[in-house]
């Protein structure tokens, strides 16, 4: 059922904010037909990697350089969302239908990685955009099949610093393309270049409210406030989600420090939060199953405090880990659980004036 889930999930979105105090903040959602089981986990400094090859031979080795937090998956140890001591930030979001991997031949094993490997090698071994964008074509990503799912997931990057810089990496036709990002936004297929060459198609976007237009005797008013964003995509499909996305992530106020943009960037992400049974299959799986994706989760981090900040679909209070204060020379992967229900808090007052 999970491989089945993994097939359609295609609704991940996610933005750049940028506060008056220089604080970066990289968020986005994560949805999926199934629970991922994710955690949240800490890659300590040191930590030794072999990456994972079409054919089975060991791959690519290193070791982290910077230590990373942020969200993993299906129980890999890797992040397919995460930050680093350095303020790298690093996010996977899936590409289906268009990404194309690179060739592979069994001499290219030494410096070889799988798709899904590509987040935590780079939040790893790099501090800035900038050097991910030097030493990325140094390495092959080719199709590998992820076992537990029985096919290979075909995945894209976006990857911010704490100096504003953002890109977009994605394999297509065969060929690494590493694209300048200057909206910070990126949802799903089609390729990042067709996401901006369509929001042309919405020059007539606007923060404020449209005026009258006088024809003949009849004044047309507006109904009501935001009419300069009047026929925005609402529906679900990446190229709606990220014309939307680029409208409200531009549009907000800049928040004057990271936690206001934190805030901000959840408030911004309620617009793309999907409900259970909302962006379904016509059709049952084999397992007699109506798939749905749903977003698992939310993450917002803070890339000069190095905080990372989550919720879930079960419990929508904003929780955090400060990755500066972990045990980032420690010898293992820590994991925190992401479980726990909403607390709905009462304040109901009793005949006294008190509360239940």
């Amino acid at each position: 059922m999970l491989g089945s889930a993994a097939q359609t999930a295609q609704a991940c979105t996610g933005i750049f904010l940028i506060a008056a105090d220089g604080t970066a903040v990289h968020a986005r959602t994560l949805e999926f037909g199934v629970d991922l089981m994710s955690e949240i986990i800490m890659v300590p400094r040191g930590y030794a990697r072999a990456g994972t090859t079409p054919d089975g031979k060991e791959g690519l080795k290193w070791t982290a350089k910077y230590a990373s937090v942020g969200m993993n998956g299906a129980g890999q140890p890797i992040l397919f969302d995460g930050l680093n001591e350095r303020g790298l930030a690093a996010g996977l979001f899936y590409f289906p239908t268009s990404a194309g991997y690179m060739p592979y031949t069994p001499a290219d094993a030494g410096k070889t990685i799988a798709p899904w490997e590509l987040g935590s090698w780079m939040l790893e071994n790099f501090a800035s955009v900038d050097e991910v964008k030097a030493n990325i074509g140094n390495i092959v990503v080719p199709s590998v099949v992820f076992s537990s799912w029985g096919f290979a997931p075909e995945v894209h990057f976006v990857v911010h610093d704490a100096s504003g810089k953002s890109i977009v990496v994605e394999y297509v036709g065969g060929k690494l393309n590493v694209h300048d990002n200057p909206l910070g936004v990126l949802t799903n297929s089609p390729s990042f270049d067709w996401h901006m060459t369509n929001l042309r198609n919405y020059v007539n976007f606007s923060m404020t409210n449209v005026p009258p237009i006088q024809l003949g005797t009849v004044k047309l008013l507006p109904t009501g406030q935001g009419s300069g964003m009047l026929g925005l995509p609402g529906d679900f499909t990446p190229p709606s989600r990220f014309v939307r996305a680029v409208a409200f992530s531009q549009s907000v106020f800049k928040p004057k420090t990271g936690k206001d943009a934190i805030l901000e960037a959840f408030h911004v992400l309620n617009q793309f939060d999907i409900p259970k049974g909302s962006a379904r299959d016509g059709e049952k799986d084999a397992n007699g199953n109506v798939q749905a994706d749903y977003t698992l989760w939310t993450s917002a981090s803070d890339l000069k405090a190095k905080r990372y900040h989550f919720r879930t679909y079960d419990n929508s209070q904003i929780r955090s880990l400060d990755l500066m204060n972990m045990n980032i020379d420690g010898k293992d992967i820590v994991k925190v659980s992401t479980k726990g229900d909403e607390v709905i808090k009462n304040l109901t007052p009793t005949t006294d004036g008190l509360k239940k």
